[in-house]
């Protein structure tokens, strides 16, 4: 059976169902990030590590400091989904022999761009031989407070979904100049008891159903609702992917004083209720019918 066969939800359960974790790890694979600490530490730790691959995150032809910057802020935004702050970056760069130098040189720069926008030290890494394609990968560590870390899994029935920014035109160009929503992140679990979030990666009708699975719930949509990129359609905004805005769930309640909040604090992003979560049984009919979002194996 190969890969593309399972898709990669299957893949990934597959893989690390029998993984050995220690007694300090909170959260193992299945979330925005690994959670390490023990239970009464009032700091834990984030461990996150994601690539970017020639041909499939970026094309040859991309300005090698966007393709720097994504890298980078892939990770960052994933750090920023579980409430915390970014601190160390390892970055392993594999190019064949022939790849031009000053092309590394504007991957690094753009690396070095967002690290010095959100406050990353890149600490070190490897170089390695590749055969083709080029793939950059970062290793992220962040901290974040015991009592703000968010996870998928603690969305309950009747939560209200929002989504930050607007969705579709990744494809267009846009995945290469995101800004990871660090610090509306940090404002939210400092000002609002969210009950699940994770950042939107690989499009909304792939990352919707991730969060209500790991929240054991089901989930109406309401697609007349979304907060489309301009020029984009309701599947473009669905399935385009690499959007890198929040998903969250709240209480109805805490939702009605985060709308009056956040206009406030950040008038130029929108953030948008597309819908809610509720019991699994009732909603089984209507994840079904949501087009499939991005599979990294499909």
């Amino acid at each position: 059976m190969k890969l593309s066969d399972l898709g990669e939800n299957h893949v990934v359960a597959r893989l690390t169902r029998a993984l050995a974790l220690g007694a300090d790890v909170r959260v193992g694979a299945g979330d925005d990030c690994a959670v390490i600490g023990r239970p009464r530490d009032p700091h834990w730790q984030l461990l996150k590590t994601d690539v970017v691959i020639e041909c499939v995150h970026f094309l040859p032809t991309d300005d090698p400091r966007r393709v720097g910057w994504k890298a980078l802020c892939r990770a960052i935004s994933d750090i920023a989904a579980m409430g915390g702050t970014p601190q160390h970056a390892l970055i392993t760069l594999a190019a064949p022999p022939d790849f031009e130098m000053a092309r590394a040189a504007a991957l690094y720069a753009g690396l070095r761009r967002a690290a010095r926008r959100f406050g990353v030290s890149i600490v070190g890494g490897e170089t390695a031989r590749s055969p083709g394609p080029l793939f950059l990968n970062v290793a992220l560590t962040g901290t974040v407070e015991r009592g703000r870390c968010i996870l998928r899994s603690g969305g309950r029935p009747g939560d209200a979904l929002y989504v930050t920014g607007r969705l579709g035109g990744s494809r267009a160009g846009r995945h290469l100049d995101f800004t990871p929503r660090l610090a509306e992140a940090r404002w939210l679990t400092e000002n609002f008891q969210l009950h699940a979030m994770m950042d939107l990666s690989d499009g909304l009708a792939a990352d919707l159903p991730r969060l209500a699975a790991a929240s054991q719930c089901g989930f109406t949509l309401d697609e007349s609702s979304l907060p489309k990129t301009k020029g984009c359609t309701v599947q473009q905004a669905l399935t385009d992917g690499e959007d890198f805005e929040l998903l969250l769930a709240l209480s109805p309640r805490a939702a009605i004083a985060l709308e009056a909040a956040w206009s406030q604090h950040f008038p130029r992003l929108p953030l948008t209720c597309i819908g809610k979560l509720n019991e699994q049984s009732k909603s089984k009919d209507r994840e079904s019918k949501i087009a499939p979002g991005h599979d990294h194996f499909c």
